[in-house]
Formats: C-alpha cells, structure tokens, sequence
C-alpha cells in the first residue's frame, strides 16, 4: 500500500485515476486513523464511515466506468460544522441547533462536488464559529488547545485524520489553529472565496480558508474553491486556474519581505522569540525588520466593532430566545455589539478602504510580510482557543495570509510563519509562500 501520507494531494488524486489506489482504499486509511486518534484528538462534529465508504465506493465506479474525472476525484476532504451540508448535520458548535441540518449545501460544498471530492465528514467548530472552545485537544499535545474556531479542521490535517480540510475566519480562525497544529492554513482575499450556505458571523469580516500539510496542497483546494457566486455579493471574478502551476513555478528572483513584530511581541515565550530572531537572522538578505503602522491600533478597536456590532445583528434571535445557551463570550460580545453607534460602525467600515489604499504601497517594494502566526504556541488548557492579535489586521484588511508550520517553540510545540500578500494577488503570493516553504525545508 502507498504511504499516502507522504504524498502531496495531487500526487494522490493522480494514484487515483491511474488505479494505482481505489478511494475505498484511501478512505479506509483515514477511517484507521480516525478509530486510532479521534477518541484523543476530538476533531469531528460529525463523522458517518458508511457513508464516507458508499460515496468512495461510488467515486470508484465513477471512475470505472470512464467517466470525466475532477482534479480531486476520490479524495476525501474534511469540512468545519458551520458549512451547510444536505446530507449531514451542520450544527456551528452550539446546543442551539443540535441535530439541524442546512436546506441545501453551500457552494463551496457543490464545488468540490463537481472537483469529485468527498465530503468526508463535519469539523468541531468554536461556537458559532466564534470563542466558546469546542472539545478539540490539540494532536500534539492533548492538554493544550487545538486554536479556534477552525479547531477540528486544523487538528484533523495535523493528525492525518484528513489530507484537506476547510475552515473560515474573522479575527483569526484559520492561520492561529493552523499555527498550533503545525499545518498551513491559507486565507485568501476577501471575495474570492463564496461564503453562500456558511454561518454568517459578520459579512464584511467572513473569509474562507483551506488547511492541508503543504503549500501546493492548499493551492489545488482553493484553486477549486475559487469561484464568482452571485448568491454572495462580496465575491469577484478571479481566474485561478493557474493557481497550482504558478504556486510551483515561485517567485522570478529571490523575494524581499517586511517583518513585523508587531506590538505583541511581547505575547511569545522566550523559545518562541528566538526561533523568529533566528528565523530573520537566517533570512537577513530577504527581511527587513520594521516597527508596524502607528494606524494598526486603530485596525484593532475597528476590527472589534464590526465584529461585535455584526454578531449582535446575525445572532440576535438566538439572544433573544435562547440567551442561556449561548457562552459568556458569545452574550459579552453581542451585549457590546448592541452598544456600539451607527457612527462608531460607519467609521470602522469607512477605515477598510482607506487603511488598504494607504497600506498597499508596502507591496509595490516587497514581496510580502512577515510575522508570526499566533501569539506563541497553543496554549495549555482547553479553556481558550487563544487570541488573535496577530490576525486581525489582515482580516480587516482582506488580504491573502498562510501559517506556514516551519519554526518550533516551548517544549518543541509548532510554531507558525505568517505570510501576507496584496490583496487580490493570491496567485503570486502562494509562489512566495511555496518558495519560503521549500527554503526552510531544505
């Protein structure tokens, strides 16, 4: 048998199509795992082995039978619970919709459809994706927090539970959870993905992201994914079908980057800290070191008040009715989001546009910036999932981001590389990332 696990996704779906492994088979090695690791690990909201063999066994058939096949044909791809799903629960981390199901699936799910994808199974979330921890463990270290709210879709990649997976973000629920796990997490740019089916959190912060264990493999899923969607407004046209190609080819000269430390540097451990000095230290031709935007403070507190104020008027029947349920951190944030003024509101999304015209200048010089991906690693305890100060910026901003896993910190716990691009220009920027990935690895 291959050792699928040591093969990129493409490579996988080529054994595939060529018979060398039937999806049966590939399913019955994640399906191992599972038995193996998920009584630990807890990353499944929602995972049904007989169908995942009846939809692997049909994809066989499918391919059997000479049928066209996508470029995922067979390949099973774990999705986090606040995705809509026709045929499983989608239940967003909360007691309140226990046992619910979404009337259709969302885009993204019919798009890895028609790639020949399976979906595998549904992905513990924070509640309704935002801090109330799910009983994901972290696969590393099972005292410590898997990160949120993509919990379940960052440590199903981490402990080979699952070659793909996909998560969303607001603050910073892909790139933190991929930092802990030590796998990539990619966020696109806002608009490139459709949020069509998925929770709505806060529409003008909502992104969603893709894990998988290198940077091509994220590459081939979000090339997929990648879609105009007139059910969601915020979408735009993009062409990404030379995503994975250009992702392989990498930048034509070797790349110039800024690294942030941002002011909470202070966050990391003293391991965590050092392994970044090094890590500048052994890149010191292609980094330079600056002190962050003086404007970055004002991207925070904004950040905030569209996310709460968003919060309060999505959940705001669940409040209303089922207050109870719902975490202290959900009823905080809503309780706040219901303070803020119109004003304060216009002002933060006014600020969107104005910080990215005056911030984009930055990538006419360089290739893109660095900083790290979380604020040191995962956290002990299950209590929190950690925080974001390393994120929101680039949410607000809407420009693309990847945790690449290549550092280690306390107790030789993963340790994430943030990388950001221009916005819109995901294609060059996963060649930079691609490039990165394969110099710190050699």
């Amino acid at each position: 048998m291959t050792d699928v696990f040591s093969l990129k996704v493409e490579e996988l779906a080529g054994k595939i199509k060529d018979s060398q492994i039937t999806s049966v088979e590939l399913c019955k090695i994640y399906i191992d795992r599972i038995n193996k690791f998920e009584k630990d690990v807890k990353a499944w909201a929602h995972f049904d082995k007989k169908l995942l063999l009846e939809k692997a066994a049909e994809a066989d058939e499918h391919r059997n039978l000479g049928k066209p096949l996508g470029p995922l044909h067979g390949i099973p791809v774990a999705v986090k619970d606040i995705v809509g799903t026709l045929d499983m629960p989608t239940e967003c981390g909360t007691s309140i919709r226990k046992g619910k199901s979404y009337s259709q699936n969302a885009e993204i799910v019919d798009l890895l459809i028609s790639a020949g994808a399976i979906v595998m199974g549904k992905t513990a979330t924070s509640e309704l994706a935002f801090l109330g921890p799910p009983k994901t463990t972290n696969p590393h270290d099972y005292s410590r927090t898997p990160g949120g709210s993509s919990s379940g879709s960052a440590a199903a990649v981490a402990s080979f539970m699952a070659p793909l997976a996909i998560g969303s973000q607001t603050g910073g629920s892909v790139i933190r959870p991929a930092s802990y796990c030590g796998v990539v997490g990619y966020k696109p740019s806002y608009g490139l993905i459709s949020r069509n089916g998925v929770l709505k959190t806060s529409e003008k912060l909502d992104h969603i992201g893709v894990f998988g264990r290198s940077v091509e493999d994220v590459a081939l899923l979000a090339k997929i994914l990648i879609k105009k969607d007139n059910y969601d407004t915020a979408t735009v046209h993009y062409s990404s079908d030379e995503m994975l190609a250009e992702t392989k080819k990498g930048p034509l000269f070797d790349p110039k980057f800024i690294f942030y430390k941002t002011d909470h540097w202070k966050l990391l451990g003293k391991k965590s800290r050092e392994a970044f000095e090094y890590f500048i230290k052994s890149f010191k031709n292609n980094i330079e070191v600056f002190d962050t935007p003086s404007y970055f403070k004002d991207i925070h507190k904004y950040h905030q008040i569209i996310h709460e104020t968003d919060l309060a008027n999505n959940f705001s029947l669940y409040y209303k009715k089922y207050k109870k349920k719902l975490s202290k951190y959900m009823q905080d944030a809503i309780s706040k989001g219901n303070k803020h003024s119109a004003k304060e509101y216009a002002e933060a999304i006014d600020f969107m546009k104005r910080s990215y015209e005056s911030y984009k200048e930055v990538f006419e010089d360089y290739h893109g910036v660095l900083s790290p991906s979380s604020p040191g690693v995962a956290l002990k305890g299950l209590k929190s999932t950690g925080t974001a100060e390393f994120n929101k910026v680039w949410s607000y901003l809407g420009t693309p981001c990847i945790s690449l896993p290549i550092l280690q910190g306390e107790n030789n716990l993963p340790l994430g590389v943030q990388l950001i691009g221009a916005k819109y220009d995901d294609q060059r920027f996963l060649g930079v990332a691609n490039w990165l990935e394969k110099e710190c690895n050699n």
